[in-house]
């Protein structure tokens, strides 16, 4: 019996406006994850441990952000000759140019390469959450049910208003679908990635096209196929986060540092691919300190650094403190600073005595993030949970 032809599409093109500063100026697919990965690192690994090597990633918001990244699939064994990686932009001078509105409007965009491919089924996934799948096992429930699609879905126990909501009868058969609702019927949720039969997702796209602009596919899409009657579910029990806010990407981060993580990202059996850095060993100088913390790749630590992620290159000189803290690559947290319970973005510097944070208090999601190359004076104070620069107005 031949092996069902699937084609995986990695939808990363989001502008991640709820995780500015981060995503300023990089996708939020690039965004660093534990410092040594990117967001897009899970969908791409997750594709090429499942044996699925046709890979399409969309890109659209700062392309340059995921190129150098993702090169030409290398380290996800995804350079091939024949398949493998293709990278699509956004393009002119020829049906379906220009920018793309949503998910949807991103695959009508690309129909008719879609459609030359002649999968038998189509894999539609996001590049921005943090998890482990077999995608080849998606494919396989999702063709042995005959189903027109089949939706991915995790409990959640956050605000579920912000995905979609899914209802299910006990033989997973989807009933109920609302994109985003106000007033959420269960606690489960879409995890972004969708089996669906090909054609019928053309045909629909075609259907929607003509009626109104194409946006994201829990407009309009996922609920007409829903309304059909062959809709499934296919629960995931294991670690799903998505990381679309500050606050979830900082909480993400720091669960990765217990002993009791969520999963190893160099697991060998189910391993999560990144491009290798090219730096030297991380290190501690005699007067640093370093507890349930993750250093990578050509860090150097002189301070105090306490259940913290370190990015490549990142420095924290003698007598600085972080503490549940997220530094990317390239900080320099100076002499005599503190920094806790923050997201510094790569490039920034924290001055001598300067203090970045503090405790939440009685907001959980208060987090605070200085952008990309930006430096806060010393001495002084960057409030919990505030940005640094503030947020212009307008």
């Amino acid at each position: 019996m031949a092996l069902p032809r699937t084609l995986v599409i990695v939808l990363a093109g989001g502008a991640g406006s709820r995780l500015e500063p981060l995503t300023a100026h990089r996708a939020k697919p690039a965004v660093r994850f534990l410092g040594s990965h990117r967001l897009i690192d899970f969908p791409l690994s997750n594709a090429r441990n499942a044996g699925l090597d046709d890979v399409w990633v969309v890109q659209q918001y700062h392309p340059m952000s995921l190129n150098d990244h993702v090169a030409n699939g290398r380290p996800w064994d995804l350079d091939r000759t024949v398949g493998g990686m293709r990278v699509l932009r956004p393009f002119q001078g020829d049906v379906g140019e220009g920018w793309h509105a949503g998910t949807a409007d991103a695959l009508w965009r690309n129909r008719e390469l879609i459609e030359d491919f002649g999968a038998d089924a189509v894999l539609v996934v996001s590049a921005d959450a943090v998890y482990r799948l077999d995608y080849a096992a998606v494919v396989d429930a999702h063709l042995a049910a005959d189903a027109e699609v089949t939706m991915v879905t995790a409990r959640h126990d956050g605000d579920v208003s912000r995905y979609g909501v899914v209802e299910a009868d006990d033989d997973g058969r989807i009933t109920g679908y609302a994109y985003k609702p106000e007033d959420p019927a269960t606690d489960v949720v879409t995890t972004e990635v969708f089996v669906l039969a090909p054609d019928l997702l053309l045909r629909t796209l075609g259907r929607f096209a003509a009626e109104h602009d194409l946006a994201d596919l829990g407009d309009d899409v996922l609920p007409h196929l829903v309304d059909r009657g062959t809709a499934r579910e296919h629960r995931t029990t294991g670690y799903w986060q998505d990381v679309g806010t500050i606050a979830a990407y900082w909480r993400t981060n720091l669960a990765f540092l217990d002993e009791g993580a969520p999963f190893a990202l160099d697991d060998p059996r189910w391993p999560i691919a990144g491009r290798p850095d090219r730096h030297t060993g991380a290190r501690v100088t005699p007067t640093g300190e370093v507890s349930a913390s993750v250093l990578c790749a050509g860090a150097r630590v002189s301070g105090t650094v306490r259940r913290s992620v370190v990015g490549e290159g990142a420095v924290v000189e003698a007598g600085a403190e972080v503490m549940d803290s997220v530094l990317l690559d390239g900080v320099v947290v100076a002499a005599g600073a503190r920094v806790r319970r923050a997201v510094v973005d790569e490039g920034a510097r924290i001055g001598a005595d300067a203090e970045v944070g503090g405790p939440a208090g009685d907001d959980d999601e208060a987090v605070g993030v200085v952008g990309t190359g930006c430096e806060v004076p010393a001495g002084d104070t960057v409030a919990p949970g505030a940005r640094h620069p503030e947020p212009q107005e307008g």
